[in-house]
Parts: C-alpha cells; sequence; structure tokens
C-alpha cells in the first residue's frame, strides 16, 4: 500500500458510552523530512492513514464498499474508512477501549467456533488463526489479541463491594447478523463483511455506532426479562475465584491460550502478520523486536514493529506505541537497547548524512528494544469514584514525588464536594483490568504514589494502560463463600460428614460451617468466612478421593429472592453437552449469553442439585432441560428427592430434545430433536409455552435373592425402585436396548449422533430375526388386581406416553369400545404387546400398531426366570421375582410448546445476533 497522507483522530470520548468523560486528544507529533503534513480530526482515539488499496474493501463505519484505489486506516486497530466517513466516525479505538470500561469484568475465554468472526482488537477476521471467545459475551478475539483486550465483561451479579440496583446498555461492537436493524433509524447495521454496528449484551437491541448515543442508558432486558435473572438479585464473593469458576464453565486445555500472564510464549504478543515477515535489505522496511517492560523480557514477550529505514526517533516511538495499543504522547517514551542503558537519542535513527549514505539500522540493528516511559517529576493521575454507579467519572490529580495515597485521598474528597468527610474512610485501590481477570489492591497510606505508578510502568507499559486507581468507601464487608462439595458416601448424618471434612480436608470450625446436607446425593454445601480457606478447600476437593469416588467442588451464587422484580419468573437451565453431538456445546454458551450465566447449569458438573439448590429459595421459577429423555429423567428424579426443601416444589418443566428417541419432547410439541433452531426463539417458545400435567410411575423390583451362578451370568440385582415417565418394556424391546447399551459402552467416542445411534438400534433388531422366545409364558400380569391373559407375544410394553421407539404409535389411533383414549394425565397406563423385531419394525414404519392388551392404574408383573427389562431406555437384566407400577405421587408440571406460530421478531432483537451464533 502507497502512504500519501495521514490524519490522527485525537482522544475524544465520542465512541464511549453517553456518560464517559471527555479524553484529551493527542499532541501533534513532530515529522522527519520526507513525511507529510498530518491533519487533526475529532475522533476517538483512531491514527489513520490514507492508503491505496489493492483489494475489495469495506468501510468500518457506513459498511458500504469502497470504491477506487483510495482508504483511510487506522494503524493502531486496523479501521478502514471512507474520506466521506472519516469525521463520521465514532467507533472507538482499540487503544482507547481501557478508558471506556464502565465497571470492571474479566472474560471467560474458550476456544472459538466455526463461524465466521471478526477480532474485537485488531478488526481482522479469525479465519486461519487461533481464536478466543467469550462464554458470557460476544467478545471475540485473536489468542496474540487477547492480552491487548481488557476486562469489558458483562456484570452478571454483585460482589459484596458496590451494589448496582440500576444496569445500563453493554455494548459490544460488530460480529452482528448481516440483517440486524438499527433500533434508532431503523436501517440496517450489520455486516458479515467487517465489524461494524453494536449491541447491547442483555437486552439484543442493535444500533449505529453512530446512533446508540441518542438511546436512553438504562436496559430492560428486552424480550426475555421475565425469565432472566437479574444480576442486581445474585450475589457472590469471587475475589479469589476465576470467572470460569464462578460460572461453573469447564475448563478446556485451548482456553489456555489467553492466559498470557501465565504462560512464557514469545509469539504471544507477536504483531500482526504483516509486522512478522522478515524486511529483505530493499524493501525499505525494518522489523524491531521491541519489549513493553521488565516482565515482558522475563517472559520474552515482544512485538515486531515495522518502520522505514529513514526515520525519526520519535516516529519510530510512536510506531512501537501504536502496536503495543497505548494511546500515549511519543515524546514521554524512549526506546532503550536490551541490555543497556544508552538511549536512542538521534534526531534521526537512520543516518542519511553519512558519506555513504547507509542506513544505521540496516547495518547494525540491535537485536532487541525495551520501550521505557521517561522519567518524571510530576505526572497526571485519574482517580475514579468507585462509589458512582452511573458513568465513567474520574479526577485529573498532579502528583510529585512526595506525594502520597493519604494525600490523593484529601485532595479528591475535596475535588468531589466531600472535604467535610474523614479521609481515614476510603481507601485507594489499584485496580488492574486484565482481560482474563480483575486484580484489586488496597495502597497503603504513605505509600508514595508517583513511585507506585512509575514501577507499573517499568514492569509492563501494557499493563498501565489497562490499570485504575479508584477512591472508594471503606466497608467492613463480609466474607461469604458458598462452595458445594460432592461425591461423598450416600445416607450419613451432619456428623459424618463433618467427620470427613476434617479427615480429608482438614476444615476449619470456625471458618467453615455446614449449611444443607444432601444426603441422597451424597453431597454437602458449606459457608465459608475466608476467601484463603475456600479456595484452599475448593482445589484441594478437585484432588481428595473416597472410597475410591473422586470429589467435585463448585462455587455456589447467593440469589437474593427478595429483589426479584414483579411477575419475573426465572428460567433454570440444566444442559447436558454429552447429548447431542455438538450441539449440547453450542446451547450450553448460546443460553449462557441469552441469559445470566448464573442460570445455566452444565449437568456433568455435579448434575441437577446445584441448580436445584441454587433456585431453592425463589418462589416462582421454570426448568427447561437440554438434553434425551434419559436426562429428563434425571433432572425429574433428582427433584423428586429435594422438592420438600424447594420453595417452588412444583417448576414448571420443559425440553429441548438432544436425544435419539426424544418421544417425551415429541408429545410435547418440541419436535423430534433439535437441529440449530435460533436459541432466541426456543426461549420466547418457552416463555409462551402452556402448562400441563403428565403422571409419574414408581416401579417396585421386588427380586428374588441372586444366587452366585446367575451373578456370574451377568445377572444383577437393579435398584429397588425405580420411576418411570414414558415407557417400560419386557422382552424383546428391552433386549434391543440392551444390546444397544453395551455397544455405546464399548465404544462410546463413535455415539455422537441420532443417525448412527438408530443405525445401531436397526443392526441389533436384525441380527434377533432368527431367534424364537416363549415370552409369554415366563411372565404372569395383573392389572388393578386382575389376571389377564397374554396372547403369543415377544415383549410387553406399558405406555404413559402416546410415543414409543422414535415416535412411534404403539397403541394405534383405531377407536376401540373396550378402551378410554390414552393421555399423559388420564392416571392410566397402557399395556401393549409386540410379536418380535418384526412387528417392532412395522410399527415403527407407520404400517402397524401393536397388540392391545389392557389399561389400568395398578400393575403387577410376575417374572419366573431372568428376562431384559428397560424403564425410559435404561435396561438391565431383571431376576425372576415380583414387578409392581404405580402412580408416584403428585403429577408432574411440563411446558407443552403452543400451536400458533411464532411472532416474527423485529431485526434488532437478538434472534438477528443468535441466528449466527450456530455453530455446527
Amino acid at each position: 500500500m502507497a502512504e500519501n497522507s495521514r490524519q490522527k483522530h485525537g482522544d475524544g470520548g465520542g465512541g464511549g458510552s453517553p456518560s464517559s468523560s471527555p479524553l484529551s486528544g493527542r499532541r501533534k507529533a513532530q515529522q522527519s523530512p520526507g513525511a507529510r503534513a498530518r491533519c487533526r480530526l475529532a475522533g476517538p482515539g483512531h491514527s489513520f492513514r490514507r492508503v491505496t488499496l489493492t483489494k475489495p474493501t469495506f468501510c468500518h463505519h457506513c459498511s458500504d464498499f469502497i470504491w477506487g484505489l483510495v482508504g483511510f486506516l487506522c494503524e493502531v486497530c486496523n479501521f478502514m474508512s471512507h474520506e466521506k466517513c472519516l469525521k463520521l466516525v465514532k467507533a472507538a479505538c482499540s487503544c482507547m477501549a481501557p478508558s471506556l470500561v464502565r465497571v470492571p469484568v474479566a472474560h471467560c475465554f474458550g476456544p472459538s467456533g466455526h463461524k465466521k468472526r471478526f477480532c474485537c482488537v485488531c478488526r481482522k477476521s479469525l479465519e486461519g488463526s487461533p481464536g478466543l471467545r467469550c462464554e458470557v459475551c460476544e467478545f471475540h478475539v485473536h489468542a496474540d489479541c487477547a492480552p491487548f483486550s481488557c476486562s469489558g465483561c458483562r456484570l452478571c451479579h454483585q460482589d459484596g463491594s458496590l451494589d448496582y440496583d440500576i444496569y445500563q446498555h453493554h455494548w459490544r461492537e460488530g460480529n452482528l447478523s448481516s440483517g440486524a436493524r438499527c433500533e434508532v433509524c431503523r436501517r440496517t447495521c450489520g455486516s458479515s463483511d467487517v465489524l461494524v454496528g453494536v449491541r447491547c449484551e442483555w437486552c439484543g437491541i442493535t444500533a449505529h455506532a453512530s446512533c446508540y448515543v441518542v438511546l436512553p442508558p438504562d436496559c430492560s432486558l428486552g424480550r426475555l426479562h421475565n425469565m432472566i435473572l437479574h444480576p442486581s438479585c445474585v450475589r457472590i464473593c469471587s475475589r479469589n475465584f476465576s470467572k470460569l469458576h464462578c460460572f461453573r464453565i469447564s475448563e478446556s486445555p485451548q482456553a489456555e491460550l489467553d492466559c498470557t500472564d501465565d504462560v512464557d510464549t514469545p509469539s504471544l504478543l507477536v504483531a500482526s502478520k504483516e509486522n512478522q515477515s522478515s524486511s529483505s535489505p530493499d524493501s525499505g522496511k525494518q522489523s524491531l523486536k521491541v519489549f513493553d517492560g521488565d516482565d515482558a523480557l522475563k517472559r520474552n514477550q515482544y512485538r515486531l514493529v515495522s518502520i522505514p529505514r529513514i526515520t525519526k526517533n520519535e516516529e519510530v516511538v510512536d510506531a512501537t506505541l501504536r502496536a503495543f495499543y497505548i494511546p500515549e504522547e511519543p515524546q514521554d517514551y524512549e526506546l532503550q537497547v536490551y541490555g543497556q542503558q544508552a538511549l536512542v537519542s538521534d534526531d534521526i535513527i537512520n543516518r542519511n548524512g553519512t558519506p555513504d549514505n547507509k542506513s544505521v539500522f540496516k547495518d547494525c540493528v540491535p537485536e532487541a528494544w525495551v520501550l521505557r516511559a521517561k522519567p518524571k517529576e510530576t505526572d497526571v493521575l485519574k482517580i475514579y469514584a468507585g462509589w458512582l454507579k452511573v458513568g465513567v467519572a474520574y479526577i485529573s490529580i498532579t502528583l510529585s514525588k512526595s506525594s502520597t495515597v493519604d494525600a490523593v485521598i484529601q485532595e479528591v474528597l475535596t475535588q468531589l464536594g466531600k472535604q467535610n468527610e474523614n479521609p481515614a474512610g476510603f481507601n485507594l485501590v489499584e485496580v488492574f483490568m486484565g482481560s482474563k481477570q480483575v486484580q484489586r489492591q488496597v495502597l497503603t497510606g504513605q505509600e508514595l504514589l508517583l513511585d507506585k505508578v512509575q514501577q507499573i510502568r517499568k514492569t509492563s507499559l501494557r499493563q498501565m494502560n489497562q490499570t485504575r486507581f479508584y477512591i472508594v468507601e471503606h466497608r467492613n464487608s463480609v466474607v461469604q463463600v458458598n462452595l458445594l462439595l460432592g461425591g461423598f458416601p450416600t445416607q450419613l448424618i451432619r456428623e459424618d460428614y463433618a467427620d470427613l471434612l476434617r479427615e480429608h480436608l482438614a476444615t476449619k470450625s470456625h471458618l467453615v460451617a455446614i449449611t444443607h446436607v444432601y444426603s441422597e446425593q451424597g453431597v454437602v454445601v458449606l459457608q465459608i468466612t475466608c476467601f484463603s480457606e475456600a479456595e484452599r478447600i475448593y482445589m484441594l476437593a478437585k484432588d481428595t478421593t473416597i472410597n475410591g469416588k473422586q470429589l467435585y467442588s463448585l462455587v455456589i451464587p447467593e440469589i437474593m429472592h427478595e429483589k426479584l422484580p414483579q411477575g419475573c419468573c426465572p428460567l433454570l437451565v440444566f444442559v447436558n453437552p454429552k447429548s447431542g453431538g455438538l450441539k449440547g456445546r453450542e446451547i450450553l454458551y448460546n443460553f449462557r449469553k441469552l441469559l445470566n450465566p448464573h442460570q445455566v447449569f452444565e449437568l456433568t458438573s455435579g448434575g441437577p442439585l446445584p441448580g436445584l439448590h441454587t433456585f431453592r429459595d425463589l418462589p416462582r421459577f421454570r426448568i427447561l432441560v437440554c438434553g434425551g429423555d434419559g436426562t429428563m429423567g434425571w433432572v425429574l428424579g433428582v427433584l423428586e428427592e429435594v422438592r420438600h426443601r424447594l420453595a417452588c416444589p412444583e417448576p414448571a418443566i420443559g425440553i429441548i430434545p438432544l436425544g435419539t428417541g426424544n418421544d417425551l419432547s415429541r408429545v410435547l410439541r418440541w419436535g423430534a430433536g433439535y437441529s440449530g433452531e435460533d436459541p432466541y426463539g426456543v426461549l420466547v417458545a418457552v416463555d409462551e409455552a402452556e402448562e400441563v400435567q403428565m403422571d409419574r410411575w414408581t416401579i417396585l423390583l421386588d427380586a428374588q435373592e441372586v444366587s452366585d451362578e446367575d451373578k456370574g451370568n451377568g445377572i444383577l440385582e437393579p435398584p429397588k425402585i425405580v420411576q418411570m415417565n414414558n415407557y417400560c418394556g419386557l422382552g424383546i424391546d428391552a433386549e434391543l436396548s440392551l444390546d444397544f447399551h453395551h455397544a455405546r459402552e464399548e465404544e462410546p467416542g463413535k455415539f455422537n449422533s441420532r443417525l448412527h445411534n438408530k443405525g445401531v438400534y436397526v443392526k441389533v433388531g436384525l441380527q434377533k430375526l432368527s431367534h424364537t422366545r416363549n415370552f409369554h409364558k415366563d411372565i404372569r400380569l395383573q392389572v388393578d388386581k386382575q389376571d389377564v391373559e397374554l396372547p403369543n407375544i415377544e415383549g410387553l410394553i406399558f405406555l404413559n406416553i402416546p410415543s414409543w421407539g422414535s415416535g412411534a404409535d404403539l397403541w394405534g389411533s383405531d377407536s376401540d369400545s373396550r378402551f378410554e383414549k390414552p393421555s399423559y394425565d388420564d392416571g392410566m397406563l397402557e399395556v401393549v404387546g409386540v410379536n418380535g423385531v418384526v412387528h417392532m419394525g412395522q410399527v415403527q414404519s407407520g404400517l402397524r400398531s401393536g397388540i392391545r392388551i389392557a389399561q389400568g392404574t395398578y400393575i403387577r408383573i410376575t417374572v419366573t426366570k431372568p428376562i431384559p427389562v428397560q424403564v425410559d431406555g435404561e435396561p438391565w437384566i431383571q431376576a425372576p421375582g415380583q414387578i409392581i407400577i404405580s402412580a408416584a405421587g403428585p403429577k408432574v408440571r411440563l411446558l407443552k410448546k403452543t400451536k400458533n406460530k411464532q411472532k416474527k421478531q423485529s431485526g434488532s432483537l437478538k434472534e438477528n445476533s443468535t441466528s449466527s451464533e450456530r455453530e455446527h
């Protein structure tokens, strides 16, 4: 690209939130002899230069194609603009991101998906390079760019330091769908070609970067406000825990790419590809390896800065500041040769006045350079008022060598009109707003603040750019961390669990108290009043086994139910990420973004109990289960065990089908299987769903004593009591389920798609075609205390819902005066027989129905020899004995999807953004 002239935008706050403070512009830099004049424009921190376009390019302001050969490129963040759009640009440069953060909240980085996304730091596509995405908000970034992003994630809970009752929009730029429309002008504001437009991460409204400033700052949480767990109602003391721990997000090895504070990887801070390429002697460019401080030197993390061979020292420093996303003046910084204290003090770095006209850099370029801030006698520091809940307001204080923390606090209070307040009641807090973790440190009263600032700059200039100083009121807040520990032996009393905790985890009784015991699941909940003790127990439990079983630990938030908005009915979401192949993982990711991540629980981390315990005090809530029929039965079973401890003992439950059969989902109109529908549309459908009731049944297995010979043949005594939701099968139906179960246990990695699972069912069925059995002679059936004679059948099935075997109508639709029309809430079971594998195949093909045998409310089966049995897809071999099926207490409340078509939502709403989130 050919450079003709350069235009620099001042550091104005036009791209920030409406309440952000104005920022001073850059001073005009001294120019080298061959440089063109620069003009200064009003803008949010960009540094534009005129470039010649060599490929199709789109404007990042209006998203239109740039016709012609001339464009204007920001040398810091790669923002591309028409010349006509330059004065209209409102999107802030990436170097200004730390100044626009309202409340510092760290991101939860995980591996990026497969859809086209743009980096929120360098604005380039993530395709073809390692990328990360935040699991909580719509923040995408290259792994190389992650260290230069700051903690600008959503605030999803109160941490005990400052409570926010009023929530403002949380704007995120770019990665909108091409159909998104501006809430202000109603024109298209999204694009699949560039990073353009903004969206609120809570309510989902979208707008142009130049339009959203006129919108009211307060956020209503949008269409889903009734089911979102409002952040002001959630409290969690999380000082020593990462966001991944607080949100119970499984850590992935790929996610460690973002951990630049813990990994010595020299490539993490390497600049963009165009700066990485080695410069040939005749290219007119050269690359410098530059470190930004002592910490980067220790970790060997550097940036490659590409500069012309003939250039001034100040322009080299300016290019280096841009490479590190630091919006400061080059006159305040200098380059030092690595390992030396001598400064690069030449006016012109390449001494073109030498007789041979050769460049000093060309012939003897030092291996590495260190960017340092020039020592100052005074400095200006921004102090933010920590008690302000709206806006980003600060006071600028001039520091001298004698300025102490106490003196600065006194001066800040005077400027804020609080001169009558006692300075001893306030603290000055240093806050490092790293992308992965927010670190806070209270400064001591006699600490010299100028020395502190200079020490941070010496350690890392990037770190200084991401550091703020807050003045906060001193509060004696009570530390209260809630940990849920599971994996203990079941059916113990509280004292026994306390002994196990002292024996294996060395808990301290004056700091740790057991608040809840769930003996049926072997789970205890601890309340800990010391951060370090909570962190120690959390980490130690993950490495502890009791009776050969691994313990697990989870951080549990506290829901202040008295603060819930009127009419709010939060949705408790359970996701089985192992169901439905990769779809379970993507649903988990999308629901964390659409809702409050504190209401989304991964079932592989402790099962349903952590979520039910968290919601125990809510007077009203609903549940959404994302998984198969087995997952639904799991949740219903745990709910039955703990419902007496819930303020809402009978929450209505919906389902997103991720399993193979999904018979219950079909009956409730949620479909045969989730195939990538818009997650926002799914949540709207859940909100509009009608509540219905369904019978549940208890199966009592009173088996005879199992002999050693039977145990050797694989006949094991099953649990004495099991719960049934859908159906129970004996004979050939259960035999096929058992063979499928064995095949899945041998090669679990292959069973990740419905098509493959059904293919295995067909295969095991074909293997049973030639088998003959006398099943009807091996059992006796009694319905409502009346003996029922069985025809010559190979299998007996008891139906609670009118769907069996992936949607087949086993009972049939023909009317019969002997029987009533079946329903899942009529208090009766339908008893149906099948003749064999061929008959079952005909039923599933819709060619035949089963053999109707009986209807009843109380079933007794006498088994005279071991037979296969399955309940809701879970099979085993049942030893001879009695099987009794009866109604199981109160009916369960379920959510049934309404027949009405969902209203087409506006393009400004969240579904337009999340429709592009589905990654398969």
